[in-house]
């Protein structure tokens, strides 16, 4: 049997035209049930993704532990190889020079900025940093930056030239966020402020030609600001935008696409044995009663802060690190590696120092990606928010470590079928949208499947098929 997770699902759209057309039986129901009821989302949000953002794999580049060298020249000769693994977007963490006050480790944090229109000398030169945006463009690339705008170092001009920028106690002294001690938070309440961050956020875009920002802890920033950033950024050239956050809200008008970190976090507990694959219908589910189609999750298995601080997708994952990867390329979204992760680099970076990622190829993981990665950008019932078809489950109800399910369109489909477990199993598929030719993606082995099918699969085994054309 299977199940749409495209609109609200039968049974759940019954309840709810129940709830609203039929007053007697809301009454029966109990005041937090009806808190409970996910809210229906709005037919659309204003925000529009250009062309090249649908099929897009976003790729995190972490400069400073790029290479040896540790600077934007050493990094633009790898633009080629990045260019053939499939890569669209560039993600450069924080580019800017770094504050000395109150810094943390050696080296310090790239999220503690000490200049907005500056580049932290480490990596080079403005000019280097023009070169390979360059570069990329030609290469059919685009280029996103870092973006703080929660907060600055301690020693940002700002704070000397402009402190009434800045939030203060009782005392008058500024206030850092959170537990980061080598930053002090901004004021938002201040026109000001506003009007200088939108100024630097406008310079990159226009002076140095770059295509969007990832904006570092977006929802500790008024909405408002960001509704307002993004139209003087799109007045310049339409920008893709992501935010670092889950909050609805951002999506309305200023963002493209933010994090999935429910979604990240529910593969972590699957891998651990804590959850079950009916966790992700529940997450599908919640997506499609309060997300607008047309709106963009960040799918990951790592990422600069989960690499650091929480582990490698080995260490969080175990074996099933790669069907989790392969996972974050056919649901619905946008799929994220982070520099390393396309050869298996298998341990935690350090933050505040310098370190250096190992380039060796540990498992044939840069075939493995790039097979993925192709196959979502040719494939168009992959892509993301509108132009991606809806997933159809194919349930397995004896067997709750098996994820199936379809996304077809009038001119691709894809099925894929996930052991999240670490036993073998043995199970039935019952359903005629599994009917069809099909080609293995990852070993492309053509094999041919009926309306009812009785598989065998080993602990974190895996298979995603095209349907041939």
């Amino acid at each position: 049997m299977e199940k749409t997770f495209h609109d609200v699902r039968p049974s759940l759209r019954g309840i709810i035209t129940a709830l609203l057309v039929i007053p007697a039986l809301a009454l029966m129901l109990n005041f937090s049930a009806c808190k409970q009821m996910p809210e229906k989302p709005k037919a659309a949000f204003e925000i529009q993704h250009l062309d090249w953002v649908y099929p897009a794999t976003i790729y995190e580049v972490n400069v400073r532990q790029f290479t040896t060298e540790g600077t934007f020249a050493a990094f633009e000769e790898h633009l080629p190889r990045l260019k053939l693994l499939g890569i669209e977007i560039l993600w450069f963490m924080p580019i800017h020079p770094i504050g000395e006050e109150e810094r943390k480790g050696t080296l310090g944090s790239y999220y503690s900025i000490k200049d907005y229109k500056g580049i932290n000398p480490e990596f080079g030169t403005i000019d280097d940093f023009k070169r390979v945006v360059g570069k990329a463009h030609e290469l059919g690339m685009k280029v996103i930056i870092d973006w703080v705008a929660n907060h600055s170092s301690h020693d940002n001009e700002l704070a000397k030239n402009n402190p009434d920028f800045y939030v203060k106690d009782s005392t008058g002294k500024f206030i850092s966020p959170f537990d980061w001690t080598d930053v002090i938070k901004f004021d938002y309440s201040n026109p000001k402020m506003r009007e200088y961050m939108i100024g630097a956020l406008e310079y990159w875009i226009r002076d140095i030609g770059i295509d969007g920002y990832r904006c570092d802890v977006a929802a500790e920033v008024p909405t408002d600001f960001w509704n307002d950033a993004r139209a003087a950024l799109d007045k310049i050239k339409p920008v893709f935008m992501l935010a670092e956050a889950e909050h609805k809200p951002l999506l309305e008008f200023a963002f493209n696409a933010e994090y999935g970190w429910e979604q990240h976090h529910i593969m972590n507990e699957v891998a651990k044995g804590k959850k079950t694959v009916s966790d992700f219908d529940n997450y599908f589910e919640k997506m499609i009663l309060n997300y607008p189609k047309n709106t963009i999750k960040m799918n990951f298995t790592s990422n600069h802060d989960e690499n650091s601080w929480n582990g490698t997708e080995f260490e969080r994952m175990g074996d099933g690190a790669k069907a989790f990867a392969a996972f974050t390329f056919v649901i619905p979204g946008m799929p994220l590696l982070y520099n390393g992760q396309e050869v298996g680099f298998n341990r935690r970076l350090e933050f505040f120092e310098k370190d250096q990622i190992d380039w060796k190829d540990n498992g044939n993981f840069e075939d493995f990606y790039k097979k993925l990665i192709t196959m979502r950008r040719n494939n168009t019932a992959l892509w993301a928010a509108t132009k991606g078809a809806d997933m159809e489950r194919i349930l397995t109800p004896n067997n709750p470590s098996v994820y199936a399910f379809v996304r077809k369109n009038e001119t691709d489909k894809v099925l894929a079928i996930f052991n999240f477990g670490t036993e073998k199993v043995t199970f039935d598929l019952s359903s005629e949208i599994m009917e069809g030719e099909y080609v293995n993606v990852l070993t492309g082995e053509n094999k041919t499947m009926s309306g009812a099918e009785s598989m065998t699969m080993e602990p974190w085994e895996f298979l995603i098929m095209e349907v041939k054309k």
